[in-house]
């Protein structure tokens, strides 16, 4: 019912934008208000969600590590796995960032049988996972050419080199094919796998189908459906200048697909898709692990009255006379 309902409102926002758009009334607000309104949410929501973390106190050391600390001269060090300086916290971060270093040694758990519990790899779900990020990148940055004019010449040898193979006309870009098998790996994993598909929310699912929908109405525009590149990006280049204007030429399919990133846009900041921003702030992977050769001291500690040993000693002498315990000082 997850898959179903999550399904179903994005089938409903898909076909809300194509009917919607076909009344004159209401293009300006799927064509204009809707992307600036997601915007909006979208930069004050992560802004919100970064000023939040970075508030957050972290008193004393906490790295996730799996190597050895740096301690004796004749002791080997992982500088990787439990870095000792910043340098070390930078090719950590710079691997978890690019390559998903982390992912990339997930295992998995299998009951077979017997019964007995097999531990085995899963680089089909890091590849999967990198493969869709990179993708996602890819064609985020290919898009800029729609809101520049003149359009950079890094953006066009980008394009270049994304459809280097020179599939059919107008060109295929590689990353448009990869980011629909990626994301249909995800789909089928989560459904496929009874562990993953116990603990998959309602949320999981509408995240996997909007980004389909709005990949694949991508795709569909570009090679099954003719578009007015020109109309789009004068759209385009109406919002970023905050002088907006919805060209009559726009077919109701783009504002599908215009719609449906303003929804993801809107949802992002506030869903388990935030967590890019919250890599670069999290104390378990940003701090090196010096706490062998430096003292962490909690800052926010205060004098506070306390009650010493000896105070205690003192004022239970005669009790602890009585009882014939030892004191430390006769």
């Amino acid at each position: 019912m997850k898959v179903l309902y999550s399904f179903s409102v994005v089938l409903l926002l898909a076909a809300l934008a194509f009917f919607g758009s076909q009344v004159s009334g209401l293009r300006p607000f799927f064509g204009v208000m809707a992307p600036l309104v997601a915007i909006t949410a979208f930069l004050a929501g992560i802004s919100y969600r970064v000023l939040k973390w970075a508030a957050s106190p972290v008193p004393f050391r906490i790295p996730t590590t799996c190597g050895q600390q740096k301690s004796l001269p004749w002791i080997k060090h992982a500088a990787l796995e439990s870095p000792a300086g910043k340098l070390g916290v930078w090719g950590r971060m710079a691997l978890e960032v690019l390559l998903f270093r982390s992912l990339f040694r997930n295992t998995r758990a299998e009951l077979r049988d017997g019964p007995r519990l097999v531990y085995g790899e899963e680089k089909w779900l890091w590849l999967a996972a990198l493969a869709f990020h990179w993708s996602f990148l890819i064609v985020f940055l290919r898009h800029l050419r729609f809101f520049m004019e003149p359009v950079p010449v890094c953006v066009l040898a980008l394009q270049k080199i994304d459809a280097f193979f020179q599939v059919g006309s107008p060109e295929l870009y590689l990353t448009s094919v990869i980011i629909l098998v990626a994301l249909a790996y995800l789909l089928c994993r989560r459904l496929g796998e009874p562990q993953v598909r116990y603990v998959s929310l309602f949320s999981d699912y509408f995240a996997l189908f909007l980004l389909l929908g709005l990949a694949g109405s991508g795709v569909w525009m570009r090679h099954f459906t003719k578009v007015d590149i020109v109309a789009i990006k004068q759209l385009a280049i109406g919002l970023v200048t905050f002088s907006p204007a919805v060209p009559e030429a726009v077919g109701p399919l783009f504002f599908v697909h215009l719609f449906l990133l303003s929804v993801l846009l809107a949802y992002f900041p506030f869903s388990k898709l935030v967590h890019m921003p919250g890599v670069f702030l999290s104390p378990t992977r940003n701090l090196a692990n010096s706490n062998r050769t430096k003292r962490h001291l909690n800052p926010w500690n205060h004098p506070v009255k306390v009650h010493t040993y000896q105070e205690w000693e003192e004022e239970f002498r005669d009790k602890i006379v009585a009882a014939g315990l030892p004191l430390d000082k006769e």
